[in-house]
Formats: structure tokens, sequence, C-alpha cells
């Protein structure tokens, strides 16, 4: 039943979708994350460990996070609201019919996301056997994602309103190209460890797994839309073949300089 209230949450605010379709998944996205975190405090507040309270606070920080540089960023940001009408595209029409079906299906993988601590606090609930070890080990992961990931987005809106027209190569960006996309993956990745040692049955796990592989796919996608946008870009420019190059596009140290190639990757 508490399972059913998260979702309903998470319906609840990605409906603002309805507004504008892409708040779906990027308002209403971190929003939603926020939110099923705030009801995971008050449904479970009698049993809340300091731990699994930390895991909480930091999926409220980061849905808040997400969503207000998201809405500043399409207030105040040139080149983004200039990027925005390819960023709305879809393959398909957006008809009624399809804004249901996205609307559901996000608010089912927000729910999965944060289902690692979902399960921790209701099997702490049934008082079942919970190590908390890997809930330190996943909020120390998640802390260091969200602070990769807030730097990257300042360091970058930095670098646009000094010279909109340059691509950013500065600070993190010289370690991976994108930096953000790599934050978010290393908070989900610390979200999902923290189930370790909590979950209890096969569907904990195939859920909560099914939540981390998502996102880790969705930010793939996302490296690779905004590796063709970039070369459409900048492709003549000698200074940005040179950094493509020689700096991994999303996970630092892995020699992975391209996905536009992937196909697999169009989501």
């Amino acid at each position: 039943m508490t399972f059913l209230v998260l979702f309903c949450v998470a319906l609840a605010i990605s409906g603002l979708g309805w507004y504008r379709f892409l708040y779906f998944i990027s308002v209403g996205y971190g929003l939603s994350v926020a939110g099923c975190s705030v009801a995971m405090i008050f449904m479970y507040s009698e049993c809340l460990q300091p731990s699994s309270f930390t895991l909480c606070f930091l999926l409220i920080l980061y849905g808040l996070r997400l969503s207000g540089f998201l809405i500043v960023r399409e207030i105040k940001s040139a080149s983004y609201k200039k990027a925005l009408p390819e960023l709305t595209k879809t393959s398909k029409p957006v008809t009624v019919p399809f804004k249901l079906v996205i609307w559901l299906s996000v608010a089912v993988l927000y729910v999965m996301q944060v289902s690692p601590v979902y399960f921790r606090l209701d099997n702490v609930r049934l008082m079942l056997p919970v190590n908390f070890v890997w809930a330190s080990i996943g909020g120390v992961v998640m802390a260091c994602g969200l602070m990769v990931e807030s730097w990257a987005d300042v360091q970058k809106s930095q670098a646009k309103r000094e010279n909109p027209k340059r691509f950013c190569d500065r600070g993190l960006y010289r370690i991976v190209r994108c930096p953000n996309y790599f934050g978010e993956i290393l908070f989900w990745t610390g979200c999902f460890l923290s189930g370790f040692g909590s979950n209890q049955t096969a569907l904990q796990w195939i859920v909560s797994t099914a939540g981390y592989l998502c996102i880790v796919y969705i930010m793939f996608g996302g490296a690779r839309r905004l590796e063709i946008r970039q070369n459409k870009n900048y492709g003549d420019d000698p200074e940005y073949q040179a950094y493509v190059e020689q700096t991994p596009i999303l996970i630092p140290l892995v020699p992975l300089h391209h996905l536009e190639r992937y196909t697999f990757l169009k989501g």
C-alpha cells in the first residue's frame, strides 16, 4: 500500500508535464524524487534511522537542486532557449494518449529509482535484518554524485555566460565531456548500493535494479544526444575535435569517446 502512495505522489507531481511536455522528464522528475522522499519520511517516521533519514535527505536535496537549476536555466539561459525546440522534439506525435503513456511510465520509473531507500525503510519497519553499512556507503556515493553534478552545472553556466558560442572544456569538463551526466549516474549508483544488505526478496532486487539500469541508459542516451548536437554546432572547430578525441564522453578514465554510432541509445 505504501508503494502505491509513492506512485500516486510521483504521478501527481510529474503531472506538470501536462502543462509543458518536457516537464514530465525535467522539472517534474526532480520534484517527484523529492516528493517521494518527503512521503517516505512521513510514512516511516516511527522507525526512521539516521542512515535512512540521510538517504531521504539526499534524495530531497537532489530533486530540489535539479528542478531549481532547470527552472532557472529555462528562464535565464539564451542558449538553452535556442536548443529547447530540438530538446522537445519526439519521434511520435504528442497526442493525449501518448502523453498519458509517458506520464504513467515516468511515475513508475521515479518510484523504481528511489525504491532501494523505500525497501530499506519498509524492511526496517517489518523488523527484517538490515545492514546499515551499505546505507552509509551508498550515502557517501550519492553525496559525491550530487557534488559532481552541481559543480558541473555551475561551471558550464559560467562558461556559457562568458562565451555562449564556445563549447565548455574547463574544470570537470577537462576530465569528462558530460560530468553532469556522470554525476547523475554516480548519485543513482549510490542509491542502488544503499539497497545492498537490505533488499530481502527477488522482487525488491528486480525493481531496484530496473530503476538503476533505466536511469543509466537514459544518461547514456542523453550524452549521445548532446554529442550529436555539439558535433553539429562545433564540428568544424579543430579545438573541439581535439577535445573530443582526448576526453572521454561520460565515464572518467574510460576511453569511450563517441556514442553517436550507438543507435540503440536513441530512446
